[in-house]
């Protein structure tokens, strides 16, 4: 594996050690064939679902790994939905509490899931107040608590790095399309491909609206949004990678292509149609890229990940029944 310098902890031998627990509390992603995209993209192309993973989405894996390796009884955490939800779950589980800091702006589908799962939410407004500032407000006031971060943390990239293996371990790919927010799943998936030796190149799919990462990769160093990005991929409305997660991405991914909103919702209508297939528009992101950059991919095999279903019920309406 690469010598990761920012996060020693990402051994082989530490990751291998997930891999061996993990598995016993999550579900394996379902990969999905899909023979009417591939024959209208002109490639072999895969669909690597976690809509069907506990709180529906894949977070669950990263949250499970995090808070089950803590002492502390109390998380405290900043989340568009989905990493809420999983900590939320995964607390209940192992019998813990947790606050997560939320945009007001958040889909209401994930705000009540975290509550029904016993989370407490605590909603902002990002134009006043941001995620990180509010974190810190409470940690203050919770001297006793731990800070969970969504992405930036080596036990969350380990955990992500479980989808990696399902996906390596499955098939012989010539290219995975990742969704990229804070890079955390994307860096997991790097991580595993490192390990299992596959010789295959990891795309991201950004949203045009807030490509930090990919004008990150495209300059050689980090560079952050001015302000958490307005995209309709909730889930990647993040400032800026994080520093863990920008050392193995600039490492270990071969590009990043940036998808217009626009083209994200024509995305998961097609989902729908092709694959019957609930999908949330962050992960609608990687097959929004195949659509953007068809030329691309031709000819090869292609696996696409859909890192969750959790869409809140109006957006989807919207996505469903605009015409192309």
């Amino acid at each position: 594996m690469h010598n990761y310098t920012t996060a020693p902890e990402l051994s082989d031998g530490y990751i291998g050690s997930v891999w061996e627990k993990l598995p016993r509390y999550v579900r394996p992603t379902l990969l999905l064939p899909a023979p009417s995209l591939s024959t209208e993209l002109k490639c072999e192309l895969t669909i690597a679902s976690e809509t069907f993973q506990h709180t529906g989405s894949f977070k669950f894996r990263a949250a499970y790994n995090l808070i089950s390796s803590i002492e502390q009884q109390h998380v405290i955490t900043a989340s568009s939905g989905n990493f809420g939800q999983a900590v939320a779950y995964a607390c209940k589980l192992l019998r813990k509490t947790c606050t997560i800091v939320m945009p007001a702006t958040s889909a209401r589908v994930k705000i009540e899931a975290i509550q029904a799962y016993g989370g407490t939410v605590d909603l902002i407004d990002v134009q006043q107040i941001s995620r990180e500032e509010r974190v810190s407000q409470l940690m203050e006031a919770n001297p006793g608590a731990f800070e969970a971060h969504a992405y930036d943390d080596y036990r969350v990239i380990a955990g992500n790095s479980t989808l990696g293996k399902d996906i390596f371990s499955a098939g012989e790919f010539d290219t995975v399309v990742v969704p990229i927010g804070g890079g955390g799943l994307s860096s997991g998936v790097i991580i595993a491909r490192d390990l299992l030796q596959a010789q295959t190149a990891i795309i991201g799919a950004e949203p045009l609206p807030g490509n930090d990462a990919a004008q990150s990769l495209h300059n050689g160093r980090l560079i952050s949004n001015a302000q958490e990005p307005d995209t309709i991929a909730d889930g990647a409305r993040t400032r800026s990678l994080g520093h863990i997660n920008w050392e193995i991405l600039q490492r270990g991914i071969k590009d990043i292509i940036e998808v217009p909103d626009r083209q994200t919702l024509r995305t998961v209508r097609s989902y729908f149609r092709y694959v019957n297939l609930k999908v949330e528009p962050t992960g609608a992101l990687t097959l929004g890229a195949l659509f953007s950059a068809p030329e691309r991919f031709y000819g090869q095999r292609v696996c696409c990940i859909v890192s969750g279903g959790n869409v809140d019920p109006a957006v989807y309406a919207q996505a469903l029944l605009e015409q192309d």
